[in-house]
């Protein structure tokens, strides 16, 4: 897993409440921002205040929802875990030739073996060996102190701005793929296996199972980014581009509105 890319600005990355609610001032979140966490022993994992444990089999996009819509705090391992493809995202089974096949998805997903195994190698994971356990939880709990990575859910138009804030200074433009059903890699598989902010359409399995909603969009981004969001949507928020964004019309003249934020428009 990539070392955790720490910015500093005026904000404190250890106050996790305080970053929470600084993103709910600014984007009107409606999802609980949670944190995921990977141990190398499932006794380190267990020791987590009020750690639950599941009582029956689930896919990881149920487990990081009863942290994003319940508000719990879920720790688990690959015995919890339905199966290799959830496994294998987050480093608890290994990249082996039967996952890599795809041969469960044949048929249902892509129409054939090699279609499916195109699928499999093109997802991003975490390597195998490393760690036992997984926990989320709310990010505000601070009990990941640190989490690896966030998980914010949002609609469109906050998930620009959030993007939009993180890219106020340092600017890089964001690239990021889809693989489909199995998003959960283009999510948390990938930025627990680089470091980087990460977003993804979510796909059926995590709408289904993870009561992820119709118009939400996931970003997964390590921690140490959150300040410097948070910074870039102060800024853009003083010169007017905040959340919600107000319908200007689409029939008005465009001058005053673009005279506001650009001078000599």
């Amino acid at each position: 897993m990539a070392s955790e890319n720490i910015i500093a600005t005026d904000l404190d990355i250890s106050d996790w409440p305080g970053l929470v609610d600084q993103l709910n001032r600014m984007l009107r979140l409606r999802t609980t921002p949670i944190g995921m966490k990977l141990f190398e022993t499932v006794a380190a994992m267990e020791a987590i205040p009020r750690i639950r444990r599941p009582r029956h089999v689930h896919t990881t996009d149920q487990i990081v929802g009863q942290a994003a819509r319940n508000g719990w705090t879920v720790g688990i391992t690959a015995q919890d875990l339905v199966g290799a493809q959830c496994q294998t995202v987050i480093g608890l089974h290994p990249r082996d030739d039967d996952w890599l096949s795809g041969n469960r998805m044949a048929g249902v997903w892509y129409s054939d073996d090699a279609e499916a195994s195109v699928h499999q190698h093109a997802m991003d994971v975490v390597p195998y060996g490393q760690f036992q356990a997984m926990a989320v939880s709310p990010l505000a709990s601070g009990r990941l102190d640190p989490p690896d990575i966030a998980l914010i859910y949002a609609t469109p138009a906050q998930m620009i701005l959030f993007i939009n804030g993180l890219q106020w200074t340092g600017y890089k433009k964001l690239e990021w793929g889809c693989v489909g059903e199995s998003s959960c890699a283009d999510s948390w598989g990938r930025a627990l296996a680089t470091g980087e902010p990460s977003l993804s359409i979510p796909c059926f399995a995590e709408r289904r199972y993870g009561g992820v909603m119709e118009d939400e969009l996931l970003m997964a981004i390590p921690p140490g980014y959150l300040p410097k969001v948070i910074a870039g949507l102060e800024h853009l928020s003083r010169n007017g581009l905040r959340y919600p964004i107000p319908g200007y019309g689409v029939n008005n003249d465009v001058r005053a509105g673009m005279g506001v934020s650009y001078a000599d428009t």
